[in-house]
């Protein structure tokens, strides 16, 4: 188990998007079928947004079909789950790119964006609440001052933050404590440990990294027929890049050799060893429609690798073709903004 903030979560969490309509579609049956086998397995902490899933017709504004989701599961075993949600990305479909404002941190939205999630997933608190991107327009003081109103209110329990800046981080804190930053993390995603990591190891607040397995690509158990079909072909990472980024998969694969473990197994220590470095407490949170395979990442707390196999391992951000940024607006991620 591990501490973010007062929270006490599972090593490694799920991360419930991956059981969304976001690479094919999944039955909510499926969906929870496979988050209860990680219930079951000791993968307790649950991750979700309101902007994740297949928005219904005629909707505006975020989707809420995976909180929906999630609600019959969290109404019979609510006290053996850790639950976070994120609200902040508006996801307003006008039909018109670049006409819609893409997030908004605005108080009167964090109220009303709480409620709807609090309804949505049938709790009446949720445990650790993210502004999942920065409103641009709106100081993020006033947005998390509206948010520790929420925990005042006994609706949240935690804040949380994902994909700020060092300063972004500061002046929220200053704030209201913050427990975690979630943003993504992994062997060929480094930028957040140039200035995001080291204040969270200097005001001791916890790291959530999402995208930890790259999406999958370093599993090794992709084609390149799998991601034709979703947004990850489209990214230069798994697009045009894929062929020169088998490199990099080339590593992960050597290490997993030598230390008898699955790529995903090796990549996921990687990040909790380098999560000891920096001294942030670190929870990754990986996610799958197979609950095997979540299964099997949880065997990343048993994997030892020496400090030549992490020098190895840290070789792969050179190797690497593409940014990890998936929109054309670099302000989408922390780095971007730094």
């Amino acid at each position: 188990m591990t501490r973010l903030g007062e929270l006490e979560v599972s090593a490694i969490g799920f991360g419930a998007m991956a059981v969304s309509n976001i690479y094919g579609d999944i039955s909510d049956e499926q969906a929870r079928a496979t988050v209860n086998a990680c219930i079951d397995a000791g993968i307790t902490f649950l991750d979700t947004a309101d902007v994740y899933g297949s928005p219904r017709d005629g909707a505006e504004g975020p989707a809420g079909t995976n909180e929906e989701m999630l609600a019959p599961l969290l109404a019979e075993r609510r006290d053996e789950v850790q639950l976070a949600t994120k609200f902040g990305i508006t996801a307003i479909r006008t039909g018109e790119a670049g006409k819609a404002k893409r997030t908004d941190g605005r108080p009167e939205y964090v109220r009303s964006a709480c409620e709807a999630s609090l309804r949505r997933l049938g709790v009446e608190t949720i445990d650790l609440y993210y502004l999942h991107r920065p409103d641009h327009d709106v100081p993020i003081t006033e947005t998390v001052g509206a948010m520790a109103d929420l925990v005042a209110q006994g609706k949240v329990r935690q804040l949380g933050l994902s994909e700020v800046t060092a300063e972004e981080l500061r002046s929220a804190h200053a704030t209201h404590p913050i427990a975690a930053v979630q943003s993504e993390w992994s062997v060929w995603s480094r930028d957040v440990e140039a200035r995001v990591l080291p204040t969270c190891a200097e005001l001791g607040i916890g790291f959530v990294p999402y995208s930890p397995l790259g999406r999958g690509f370093l599993t090794g158990t992709l084609t390149r027929d799998d991601v034709a079909g979703d947004f990850r072909g489209q990214t230069e990472r798994m697009g045009e890049g894929w062929d020169d980024n088998q490199r990099a998969l080339a590593i992960v694969t050597e290490v997993a050799e030598q230390v008898d473990a699955t790529n995903a197994q090796v990549v996921l220590a990687w990040l909790l060893a380098k999560g000891d470095q920096f001294g942030v407490a670190t929870v990754p949170i990986p996610g799958s429609r197979r609950p095997e395979r979540m299964i099997e990442n949880l065997g990343c707390v048993d994997v030892r690798l020496s400090a030549e196999q992490l020098d190895r391992l840290d070789q792969i951000a050179g190797a690497v073709r593409g940014d990890r940024n998936i929109t054309g607006d670099p302000r989408w991620i922390s780095s971007g903004r730094e």
